[in-house]
Formats: C-alpha cells, sequence, structure tokens
C-alpha cells in the first residue's frame, strides 16, 4: 500500500530536527508498490530517504520524498537460494542463487528489508550469535541507506558484510540486483552516489553475509581495551562487542530525540605521507615532543586523520553559532543545540570549520552529511 501526503512535516523524518516540509511525501510498504509509481509523474526532485541521519535539509522540499517501510529479517535457505522481496513473484525479482561457488562455506546469508532500522539488524544479528555487524552497532539510520552511504564505525564498513543489494531501476523500470563489488565501494561512497546514477536505483532489500565463526574485530582505537575490561577473553561474543560500543557511542555522541544531529558531519581526511609529517612536526613544536597525532596508516601510503582531531585543536569544541553548536564531548558532530536552529545556522557553522581547518592544517574538510 502507497500512503501519499502533501505539504507533509519532515521534522520527525530528520534526525538534525530541521523544521521542513516535503511537497509530496510517498510511503510504501510492499516492494511491489515500486512497480505501480508512475516516476515520471512525480514532483521533482525526488529523493529516497531512510532514518534521515545523514542528512541536513537546507529548505523546504519542493518536490517528491519516498520511504520504505519494507520491514523483514529472513536467513536464506541453506542451499543459498534467494528469496524474491515480498510481494513480488521469482520472475518479476530476477532473484537468482545467492551463493556462488567461490562463497564462503561458513556464510550465513540474511535477507533485511530496506525499511529495517539498521541497528534492529545489528541487534537481531548479536543475539542470533552472528558475526560481522556488531561493530556498527547504534549506527542511526535504515538498511537501504547503510548500502548506498557505506556506513562504518570501529574498524569496520557495512560493505565488509554485504553480498548482494537489491533495487528497483526507476528507469528502466525493472528489479536489478548489485555483487558487492558491483557496487564500487569506498569511503562512505558507492556506485549509487555517482551523479550519473544517483536516485535512479531505489534499494529494496540487502543480503548479508554473516557468520557462525568467532571474528573479532577489535583492531579500532581503545576497542581491544575496553572489551577485554568488560568481558575479558573468555566470553567474547557479538552481543558483549555490540554492549562495549554501544556504551561509547552513547558516551561520545548525543540522543537525536534529545539533541538534533546527523552524527558524523565530516569525514575524516586522507593525506599523503608527506603532508600528515608537516602537521606531525608542527604539533610536535606547539604541544610537545612527545606528542603523537592521531592517524591511521593506510595500505596504499596515504594517511588517514581524524577529522575530529583537527576540529578541536582549531578551538571548535563545545562552542556555539546561534542555534548550532559543536558537540562538546565530539566534535566531529554538529547539533541542532536549541532544538530550532536554522539550517542556515549549520551551514555557517559548517563552513567556518572548514575554513579554520584548512588555514591551520592546509587540509579541506569534507561533509559526509547530505545536503538537501
Amino acid at each position: 500500500m502507497i500512503k501519499t501526503e502533501y505539504y507533509k512535516d519532515l521534522t520527525k523524518m530528520n534526525t538534525f530536527g530541521m523544521k521542513v516540509k516535503a511537497r509530496c511525501f510517498m510511503e510504501y510498504d510492499s516492494v511491489a508498490d515500486l512497480v505501480d509509481i508512475e516516476f515520471e509523474e512525480l514532483a521533482r526532485p525526488v529523493l529516497h530517504i531512510g532514518g534521515g541521519s545523514n542528512l541536513l535539509f537546507t529548505d523546504d522540499f519542493k518536490g517528491t520524498i519516498l520511504h520504505s517501510k519494507v520491514n523483514f529479517i529472513e536467513v536464506l535457505d541453506e542451499c543459498g537460494e534467494g528469496v524474491p522481496p515480498r510481494g513480488l513473484s521469482q520472475s518479476d525479482s530476477e532473484a537468482d542463487e545467492i551463493v556462488e561457488d567461490n562463497a564462503p562455506a561458513e556464510a550465513i546469508y540474511v535477507s533485511v528489508g530496506a525499511g529495517v532500522v539498521f541497528d534492529d539488524f545489528c541487534d537481531w544479528a548479536a543475539k542470533e550469535g552472528l558475526w560481522g555487524a556488531e561493530n556498527l552497532s547504534y549506527i542511526p539510520g535504515e538498511v537501504g541507506a547503510s548500502a548506498i552511504q557505506n556506513i562504518g564505525a570501529y574498524g569496520v564498513e557495512v560493505k565488509d558484510i554485504i553480498h548482494k543489494v537489491y533495487c528497483y531501476d526507476t528507469l528502466e523500470e525493472e528489479f536489478v540486483h548489485f555483487s558487492v563489488e558491483e557496487c564500487g565501494y569506498g569511503y562512505r561512497d558507492s556506485i549509487f552516489n555517482k551523479p550519473e546514477v544517483k536516485g535512479r536505483y531505489i534499494v529494496t532489500h540487502v543480503v548479508f553475509a554473516l557468520s557462525r565463526e568467532p571474528k573479532p574485530q577489535l583492531g579500532y582505537g581503545q576497542l581491544h581495551e575496553s572489551v577485554m575490561a568488560a568481558v575479558g577473553t573468555s566470553d567474547i561474543t557479538p552481543a558483549a562487542i555490540r554492549k562495549v560500543i554501544i556504551k561509547i557511542r552513547k558516551e561520545k555522541l548525543p540522543e537525536p530525540s534529545v539533541m538534533g544531529s546527523a552524527g558524523s558531519f565530516f569525514m575524516n581526511p586522507v593525506i599523503s605521507k608527506e603532508q600528515y609529517q608537516k602537521i606531525e612536526a608542527a604539533a610536535k613544536a606547539e604541544l610537545g615532543a612527545d606528542y603523537k597525532v592521531p592517524h591511521y596508516d593506510l595500505p596504499d601510503g596515504t594517511v588517514k586523520v581524524p577529522a575530529a582531531w583537527m576540529i578541536e585543536q582549531c578551538g571548535w569544541k563545545g562552542r556555539r553559532s546561534g542555534g548550532a553548536a559543536v558537540y562538546d564531548k565530539q566534535p566531529l558532530v554538529i547539533v541542532n543545540y536549541t532544538g530550532d536552529a536554522y539550517p542556515e545556522e549549520i551551514l555557517s557553522l559548517e563552513r567556518r570549520i572548514i575554513t579554520s581547518v584548512k588555514a591551520k592544517f592546509g587540509v579541506e574538510l569534507h561533509p559526509e552529511v547530505d545536503h538537501i
């Protein structure tokens, strides 16, 4: 069933809490409903949103907002046969054999509807004793959006557990699927975000490859120490790691229901080794010879430096600008501090942060959050 509303209030449809409206809002609860939508007739532009957790509405939306309520989690049968999304036949969905000859023997394939809250999926996987999603716990948003954005945290990206992404092609009016390789995943990026195809494909469901074999990923930051302190070495389970990560995230990030935000506002910059060495030398001169700049060496010889560190070094942590502010516990997060911040206040703060980081470090930050 398709539910249509006009001049829909989107305040509760975006975690930033921007008080904006959409000219037309359409919500569907079956994949089959997509076939009935006349996409060429919709008010433009057309935007498909998930939980509204990685976007900033800068004004009322003058086109059509689409939202999925397709909500299911299903373990595929032991033969690895693909299942069509609910409401469609096998032929309509182009469902195919999920497990190829080169697939890991221990993989447990799980089909999840695009409208499922991503953390609900993580919670389900942890309770089932399935490994792979636990490090991604408590990231806001929905499953469909996770596959487009390639969300990540604590050393894991969602591409690491995605097997296939199933979509509706609004141009060709057919159901298609992409292997994880075909998705072209990069840092918070995918083929679905490329200008030439953005908005063309609507994710209907995602097939994840999880495992019952213990595969803890604890190499990020102080995660290993935190898990060891909480449970020791004898009781490391997906549920135990999930509990630790939720605790860490709650300590660092605001609850959207209390203080609006879009989570991490900026991407962590990837710079050359030479540029990093210049930043390190300047930091040691300013902060002491023993000071260590946080960083992550990448396989290609480049270096990822936390944007949060750069922002804090520029003095932005906890600072307010009108109704907007840099969160006092995590400078990577811009918050709707007063609850009624204007989009321009968020944008102004963003521009000032980018300018100051560029002036101090010679590095230009780029927003992770989509500006709509």
